[in-house]
C-alpha cells in the first residue's frame, strides 16, 4: 500500500502574491507519471498572469474563422479605414457617392458593391446642404437604406452605444461613415500623441470588428509635404498604424477637376486610381488606373462542390473520404479538410455556400448547404 503524503504545489513565479493551496498524491503515482509531465495543468494556467495562450499551425487550419464579403471589392473591406485630404477638395461629395452606391448595391465604377444599409454622419453638414447635395448628384433616384445624421455623442461618451442601437435596428448594415474624425474626439492636453491617436482607432476599430462593418473616418491632411502622402496624415502615425487600411484623396492644382486616390490597407493591394469630377452632378468619375487588381486564383476544389451543392441538390454531408469519391478527386482526406477549413469563407461569399464539420462517432463529418438567394 503506497503511503499516502500532503504535498504543496510546485514553488512557481506567477506575478503576484498568492496563497499556495495544498493538493494529495501518493509517492508512487508521482514516480510512474509520465517524464514529461507538466506540474501546470489547465488549472494552473488559468491562474498564472505570465501564461499565453497559444495555438499550432495544425490548430490554426483546423479552425474555421468566418470570412465577410467586400462592401466595393478590391477597394473596400470590413474594418475601419481612414479617408483623407485636405479641406474642400470633394471628400464629403465622395462619402456621398459611396454612400449611395453601397445602399442600393450598383457598382461604383467597374468595381462590385455588396448591397446594405449605410449610415452616413454628415457632422460637418446639416439637412437642408444634405438635401441639395444628394438632390444635384442623384436627382429623384432614392433609396430607403441610407440614413444621415448631423449630430452624434462623442467617442468614449455614448456615440458606440448610439451606432450599436442603429445597427441592433438594421442588422444588415454594411458601412458607417463618420465624417469626420475630430467631430466626434474628445478634446483634452494629450490629444495628439501617438499614445492617444492609436487608442481612438482601437475603440472604432474593436468596434466594427464587433459588428462586423466597415467603418470609414473622414479625416484631413496636414499643410507640410511629404514624399509618401499618407505622411500627411494630420495628427501621428498611430491613427494609420492602428487603421485597418486608408484613402488619400489629392489634386496636383486645387482648381482642377481631376484627382488622384491612393489607396493602402491590409486587406487590399495598393492602388493608385486617377479621377475626374463631373462639374454637373459633382460625382467622381473613374479615369484610369495605375495597377491591375490581383486577383484570387481559382481554387478547383471550390469549383467542384459548387457543381455539387446546387437549387436541385441543396445539401451534402458525408466524410473528406466520402466527398474525395463522390467529386473523383485525386486528394489525400486531410488535404480536403485543410482547404476546405481555410476557404470556407470564400466558398460561402463566392459560391453561396455554407461549409461546417462536426466529429461523431464515425469521424468528421462535412456538411454543405446552399445559402437562399434573398
Amino acid at each position: 500500500m503506497s503511503e499516502e503524503k500532503e504535498m504543496t504545489a510546485p514553488n512557481v513565479s506567477i506575478g503576484v502574491d498568492t496563497e499556495q493551496s495544498s493538493i494529495k498524491q501518493t509517492t508512487n503515482s508521482i514516480s510512474n507519471r509520465d517524464v514529461n509531465f507538466n506540474p501546470f495543468d489547465e488549472f494552473f494556467k488559468k491562474i498564472d498572469p505570465s501564461y499565453m495562450k497559444t495555438v499550432t499551425m495544425q490548430e490554426l487550419y483546423q479552425d474555421i474563422y468566418s470570412k465577410k464579403p467586400p462592401v466595393i471589392e478590391g477597394l473596400l473591406y470590413q474594418g475601419t479605414y481612414l479617408f483623407v485630404g485636405s479641406p474642400k477638395i470633394g471628400k464629403s461629395f465622395f462619402m456621398a457617392q459611396l454612400a449611395y452606391h453601397v445602399s442600393t448595391g450598383t457598382p461604383l465604377w467597374d468595381y462590385p458593391v455588396k448591397k446594405g444599409t449605410v449610415l452616413y454622419l454628415a457632422l460637418e453638414d446639416d439637412y437642408r446642404r444634405l438635401q441639395e447635395r444628394m438632390y444635384r448628384m442623384f436627382g429623384t433616384d432614392s433609396t430607403e437604406n441610407l440614413y444621415f445624421s448631423v449630430s452624434s455623442k462623442p467617442l468614449g461618451n455614448g456615440l458606440t452605444d448610439q451606432l450599436s442601437g442603429f445597427i441592433r435596428e438594421h442588422p444588415d448594415t454594411t458601412l458607417v461613415i463618420i465624417d469626420t474624425l475630430q467631430k466626434i474626439r474628445e478634446v483634452d492636453s494629450d490629444s495628439y500623441s501617438y499614445a492617444k491617436d492609436y487608442e481612438i482607432i482601437n475603440q472604432l476599430k474593436q468596434f466594427s470588428d464587433s459588428w462586423g462593418i466597415c467603418l470609414l473616418l473622414v479625416h484631413h491632411t496636414r499643410k507640410q509635404k511629404s514624399s509618401d502622402n499618407f505622411d500627411m496624415i494630420s495628427g501621428t502615425n498611430g491613427l494609420l498604424g492602428c487603421a485597418d487600411g486608408a484613402f488619400m484623396l489629392y489634386k496636383e492644382n486645387r482648381t482642377s477637376n481631376k484627382a488622384t486616390l491612393e489607396i493602402s490597407g491590409r486587406d487590399q493591394q495598393d492602388q493608385k486610381i486617377h479621377l475626374i469630377r463631373d462639374e454637373e452632378k459633382l460625382c467622381w468619375n473613374f479615369e484610369k488606373a495605375e495597377t491591375e487588381l490581383w486577383k484570387e486564383p481559382p481554387e478547383p476544389l471550390l469549383e467542384c462542390i459548387a457543381n455539387l451543392v446546387t437549387e436541385e441538390n441543396p445539401t451534402w454531408q458525408g466524410t473528406a473520404t466520402e466527398l474525395i469519391e463522390k467529386l473523383g478527386l485525386d486528394m489525400k482526406p486531410n488535404v480536403v479538410s485543410l482547404k476546405l477549413n481555410v476557404n470556407a469563407g470564400r466558398l460561402m461569399n463566392d459560391y453561396g455556400i455554407r461549409y461546417t464539420n462536426q466529429r461523431n462517432h464515425s469521424g468528421r463529418m462535412i456538411f454543405f448547404s446552399l445559402l437562399s438567394k434573398e
